[in-house]
């Protein structure tokens, strides 16, 4: 039997049955659920922006009325990044949009001069209207990049975070001339280039001679890394109990994902805050003055972000948080 005719049996069967006083579900038509599609919405972009400034760029907004009816008393608003002026900031558009038709808006927005090394701009243009999808309001953004990441995370290094016990002064890596210890780092597996493994990742401790800058005190650096995988893992450690932030992964497609992380205390927290996951442990540190606090743990950590395991990683922009330090970095399945 046809699914047209059998419907048309359990219809009838249906209306019998009510007659004797009984009830039956009847399911709705294959056609009927494959009919249903996704509501039309209205959509805002914007035209590519001129970062080489100093100058006066003009950017165009375009917002296309995808609703079922006429779009009505239209504005447009405009925003560059913080303390970037736009001319006007609104705009008014005047009659109404046809379903299916596009309009635009033309702002002037003051590009400052072009900052050295890698920066990502981002703008964002919202429209608010009567009538075409009934929602009465929709956003777009668009975003700029300027320079080149980083080639790796080792270009990013800033910070001495491990010495030689025979030659502490280089160590800086709480801000108050304390550092890790090689020798003991080196006891626990951590020597200079060794494999790491954590959460899944396999990670290469920094390869360079103890009391050279071997870490990144995290401070929105953009470093490029490719690979893909299901997560992130950074391998490091805090200053303070205030090492959190968030890193955002750009992918080959031009899409990203943002995600928070934290490492504890180097010496003090309680070794899960954060959410972190404790890698090594190491007895004492150096001190300016040399070698000491032996009776204290001073620990290496792990911690993880969420990535699109479909997408291909292209580079990583670092939280804006110096308390946050990190040795390496690397995908996980």
């Amino acid at each position: 039997m046809r699914p047209a005719q059998r419907i048309g049996a359990l219809r009838a069967l249906a209306v019998a049955l009510a007659t004797a006083g009984a009830s039956v579900l009847v399911p709705a038509t294959a056609a009927g659920a494959a009919s249903a599609a996704p509501a039309a919405v209205a959509e805002v972009s914007i035209s590519p922006v001129d970062l080489d400034g100093p100058a006066i760029s003009a950017v165009k907004v375009t917002v296309r009325n995808g609703g079922p009816q006429r779009l009505r008393s239209l504005k447009v608003r405009f925003a560059g990044p913080t303390g970037w002026a736009v001319q006007p900031s609104v705009q008014d558009v005047g009659g109404s949009l046809a379903a299916g038709r596009s309009t635009d808006a033309t702002f002037r927005i003051q590009i400052p001069e072009r900052r050295p090394g890698f920066v990502i701009r981002t703008f964002t243009a919202t429209a608010t209207y009567q009538g075409g999808d009934g929602r009465g309001t929709a956003s777009g953004t668009r975003t700029e990049r300027s320079g080149s990441p980083l080639e790796n995370l080792e270009s990013a290094y800033n910070n001495v975070a491990v010495t030689d016990e025979s030659a502490t002064g280089p160590g800086d890596f709480d801000g108050e001339g304390n550092s890790f210890s090689a020798q003991k780092l080196a006891a626990v597996g951590l020597r200079r280039g060794a494999a790491v493994e954590a959460l899944g990742a396999r990670l290469t401790w920094p390869d360079v001679a103890a009391g050279t800058k071997d870490n990144v005190a995290s401070s929105g650096q953009a470093v490029k890394l490719a690979g893909k995988g299901s997560k992130l893992v950074f391998l490091g450690s805090g200053v303070t109990s205030g090492a959190t932030g968030s890193a955002t992964v750009y992918y080959t497609d031009g899409t990203a994902d943002t995600g928070t992380f934290g490492f504890p205390n180097w010496s003090f927290d309680p070794a899960d805050a954060h959410g972190a996951t404790l890698v090594k442990s190491t007895d004492g540190r150096n001190r300016p003055d040399g070698y000491g606090n032996a009776t204290v743990q001073y620990r290496v950590f792990a911690h993880a972000i969420p990535l699109d395991p479909a997408r291909t990683v292209e580079f990583v922009v670092l939280p804006a948080n110096a308390n946050i330090h990190i040795f390496a970095m690397a995908t996980a399945p």
